[in-house]
C-alpha cells in the first residue's frame, strides 16, 4: 500500500484497497455538468497540466470535451497530495480526474488510456544507453539517482545500488522544488550515471532543461517480494456515476490513436500489455 500510496500521489489523485467505489455503484445520482467538461487538476504539474494547459492532461482533457461537444474545459485546481479527490471530484466541484491509478472510495475508474512503467534516463551515447534492468550487471559501481520511497528504490536496494545512489525527495510541491528536473541535470552535468523516473516524468525532462537524454523504458520482470513498476494509467470519476464513466470509455475507445499521439509528443512511452514499446498510435477500438 505504501508504494502505491506514493505513486498515486505523483499522479495527482489517491489510491486505496479496490472495492469502495463499487460498493457504491448505482447509489448516487448523475451530477456531471453536460454543458462543460470540469476537469480537476494540479497546478504546475508538468508534463501533466499546468494553469497555461500545457500539459498532456490539459491537452486530453480538450480532446475529451471536443468528442463529447461541451463549450469549454474549466479546471478546479488543488495542490497534488492527500486529499486532492475529496476536495474536488467529492465535493462536486468536478466531474473528471484526468490519471488515476485505481479506484478509492470516492471515485470510479474508467477504462485506462494508457500503461506506462518506470524509464532510464541516460546520457547519448553513454554505455548504459541499451539497459533495461536495474539488476543489469552493468550497473554495478555506478551511481544512480533514484527518489526516495518510488516503487523503484526497492529494485535498486535489490540490486545492491544504494551504497552509491544519490536520493532525491519524491513527493514534493513542484511550484517550489523539482527533484525530476534536478536528476535530469545530473545526468548531463555527469553527477549521475543513471537517472531512475516514473516515464511521463522521465519522458518530458529528458527532453526539458539542456541536452536531450536517452530514455530507456524498464521492462523490468516482475521480482518476488517487490512492487510493480508498470501501471494502467486511467481516468477517474465520482463513485455511482457509471453511466458518465460510459460515455468517457466510449471517448477514450474511439480517440485512442489521438491519445496516444498526444503522449507520444510528450515522449511518454506507452506499453502494451505484453509490455512492448508502443511506438505508434494505436487505431480505435469498438465503443462499449
Amino acid at each position: 500500500m505504501r508504494t502505491r500510496a506514493a505513486l498515486a500521489l505523483l499522479l495527482g489523485s489517491l489510491v486505496a484497497a479496490p472495492g469502495g467505489a463499487e460498493a457504491a455503484e448505482g447509489h448516487l445520482a448523475d451530477a456531471v455538468n453536460r454543458q462543460v467538461l470540469r476537469v480537476c487538476g494540479t497546478p504546475a504539474n508538468l508534463p501533466y497540466s499546468n494553469e497555461k494547459g500545457e500539459g498532456f492532461e490539459n491537452k486530453i482533457a480538450q480532446l475529451v470535451s471536443d468528442e463529447l461537444k461541451r463549450a469549454s474545459v474549466e479546471y478546479t485546481w488543488f495542490p497534488q497530495g492527500t486529499g486532492f479527490v475529496r476536495k474536488t471530484l467529492s465535493e462536486k466541484r468536478c466531474d473528471l480526474v484526468m490519471g488515476t491509478v485505481q479506484a478509492d472510495e470516492f471515485t470510479l475508474n474508467t477504462n485506462h488510456y494508457y500503461r506506462t512503467t518506470y524509464a532510464l534516463v541516460t546520457k547519448p551515447g553513454s554505455d548504459l544507453a541499451g539497459v533495461t534492468s536495474i539488476l543489469d550487471p552493468k550497473l554495478k559501481g555506478k551511481k544512480v539517482g533514484i527518489q526516495a520511497g518510488a516503487p523503484a528504490a526497492d529494485y535498486v536496494a535489490k540490486a545492491g545500488l544504494m551504497p552509491n545512489a544519490k536520493s532525491y525527495l519524491f513527493i514534493v510541491d513542484t511550484r517550489y522544488q523539482n527533484p525530476m528536473q534536478d536528476m535530469a541535470n545530473d545526468v548531463r552535468s555527469g553527477e549521475i550515471d543513471l537517472g531512475i523516473l516514473w516515464g511521463p516524468h522521465a519522458g518530458w525532462y529528458a527532453s526539458h532543461g539542456g541536452e536531450k537524454l536517452n530514455v530507456q523504458p524498464m521492462l523490468e520482470e516482475k521480482q518476488p517480494g517487490l512492487p510493480r513498476l508498470e501501471y494502467r494509467i486511467t481516468m477517474g470519476v465520482r463513485a455511482g456515476e457509471t453511466a458518465w464513466k460510459h460515455e468517457i470509455n466510449n471517448v477514450i475507445a474511439k480517440r485512442q490513436g489521438d491519445i496516444d499521439k498526444i503522449l507520444l509528443d510528450y515522449g511518454v512511452p506507452i506499453i502494451d500489455e505484453d509490455n512492448k514499446l508502443i511506438t505508434e498510435p494505436r487505431q480505435p477500438k469498438g465503443t462499449n
